[in-house]
């Protein structure tokens, strides 16, 4: 074994290391560690635990959210609850991309799961006994806890672990949400598959989700601090989310302002804020035109093809077969041909339901079914096609949790006031079809600026805390490399 001299001369690869980068390094790989210790800490199994928590609560809630207006017979109360929640999480996602930079990443995820089951009880409440300042509560509760998590959640996935594994990791951690769906939607199937007219569904269902989500708070404990994160290779997380530098919250808000004047931040906001309207009007069409089981139905279904986008996308994000920035133009260009030609679909599909004397109930008995369930099903996979595309974009662009961990926080506020205009105006009973068309209209409002983004996306992210720093320029991107020091200590690897 070479003795820590040794270690000292060769563990540090990067010429442009400081003196505490070194101290930090030298801390960081002395200690032999154990196989289990080394996967218990290891990226895949936080973010895998991350996918988990994530199955238990907004997957959860998306089961609920895609048997239409939460399984409610009519959408307003619950998309007025939705309309608060993602009101809070405007304000909420960026305050805790801040203080996951100052308080921990782990006690900021262990806050966002303590919410959303208070929500799905709520839902319980008005269900049985027709209560409903409960339900506007939940949405509250709900937010908080959002903005949390959802704060925390992506930087774990994106950040946590190599450039060269951003694409499945994200694709695992939204793979595993959308697990929660599954489930969720199986068991509300279950229970309402004899329900062929229009209405609300059994109140039974919601028990069960609700002892679902209690799983997050414990499942939130095992994740790792960043600091304790140990790679592959032996090496640690570096930047001052794990060296624990002391930043103060000035920092933080300056920095985070800073970030967002960058072209590939400011550029992304109409993607942000117009995506999400589609989803709202999705909720309202399954309410208004499907039975309760075809509702239960498509929440199933959704959750298979947002599971199958995730794996997809992962896998093909990750290839070496295409250098990113050729990457990006294809599927960006992908993503812009299939949406226009859906919407104009679902604009027939609507017109067609909406005239239709006596009302239309669509029930998988009955034709026509396929053609109303089968557009749903198009928009929620490249939906979820959207969130794996917009992560991934971030990823390119930059190397270093910190960053990452406000740049999520700004992505998710701005998703949040799309998502919080969007569920208002559902809330406003305004005809399904004007819900339709504003998303229309929204979405080809997005085109051009998110183009931009996508022509300036690099080979490689930058580590922009270095960049400030000025250890290092731009083109220089390649983080601190342990090798000799981690050999040293852990043996050969295989």
């Amino acid at each position: 074994m070479s003795s820590s001299a040794d270690i000292k001369d060769t563990s540090v690869e990067h010429g442009s290391s400081t003196k505490q980068d070194q101290e930090l390094l030298v801390e960081q790989t002395v200690k032999p560690v154990s196989k289990f210790t080394r996967w218990y800490r290891s990226p895949l199994f936080n973010v895998i635990i991350v996918g988990l928590i994530s199955f238990t609560q907004p997957g959860i809630w998306n089961a609920l959210n895609n048997t239409g207006a939460g399984g409610q017979q009519e959408p307003y109360l619950v998309n007025g609850a939705n309309s608060l929640t993602f009101g809070i999480m405007v304000f909420g996602c960026s305050l805790f991309g801040i203080l996951a930079n100052k308080i921990g990443i782990k006690t900021v995820l262990i806050i966002g799961t303590l919410g959303y089951a208070p929500y799905s009880a709520s839902l319980y409440v008005n269900n049985r006994y027709g209560t409903e300042w409960f339900v506007l509560f939940g949405g509250a509760t709900c937010g908080i806890a959002a903005s949390a998590l959802w704060a925390s959640e992506g930087a774990i996935a994106l950040g946590y672990g190599d450039v060269k594994d951003r694409g499945k990791f994200t694709g695992i951690w939204l793979g595993l949400r959308e697990l929660g769906q599954l489930i969720g939607a199986s068991i509300t199937l279950s229970l309402n598959v004899g329900s062929q007219a229009r209405g609300k569904v059994g109140y039974s269902t919601y028990l069960v989700l609700i002892a679902l989500q209690c799983l997050g708070l414990p499942l939130a404990l095992l994740i790792s601090p960043p600091h304790k994160v140990i790679k592959s290779n032996g090496e640690r997380l570096r930047g001052p989310l794990s060296s624990k530098k002391k930043v103060t919250l000035k920092d933080e808000f300056r920095k985070i302002w800073k970030l967002f004047k960058r072209r590939e931040m400011f550029l992304l906001v109409p993607i942000l804020i117009g995506f999400q309207w589609n989803g709202t009007y999705l909720g309202i069409y399954m309410t208004k035109y499907f039975s309760v089981r075809s509702r239960a139905l498509g929440s199933l279904t959704s959750g298979i093809a947002a599971t199958f986008a995730n794996i997809f996308w992962g896998w093909f994000y990750d290839l070496k077969v295409l250098k990113r920035p050729t990457l990006a133009k294809i599927c960006w260009g992908l993503f812009v041909v299939v949406m226009l030609a859906s919407f104009g679909w679902q604009v027939a599909n609507e017109k067609l339901y909406s005239s239709t004397v006596p009302r239309t109930t669509l029930d998988w008995d009955l034709p026509g079914f396929g053609r109303g369930f089968a557009s749903m099903v198009v928009l929620r996979f490249f939906n979820e096609s959207h969130y794996m595309f917009v992560y991934w974009l971030i990823g390119t662009f930059f190397d270093d949790l910190e960053t990452l961990t406000l740049a999520v926080g700004i992505v998710r506020s701005f998703e949040s006031i799309g998502s919080c205009v969007a569920f208002g105006i559902g809330a406003s009973q305004v005809s399904p079809m004007v819900n339709l068309i504003i998303a229309f209209a929204m979405f080809g409002l997005t085109i051009p600026a998110t183009s931009f983004v996508v022509f300036m996306v690099p080979e490689r992210p930058v580590h922009l805390r270095k960049i400030e720093d000025g250890s290092s320029s731009e083109g220089e991107t390649e983080p601190v490399v342990v090798s000799k020091a981690a050999g040293a200590i852990d043996g050969p690897h295989a």
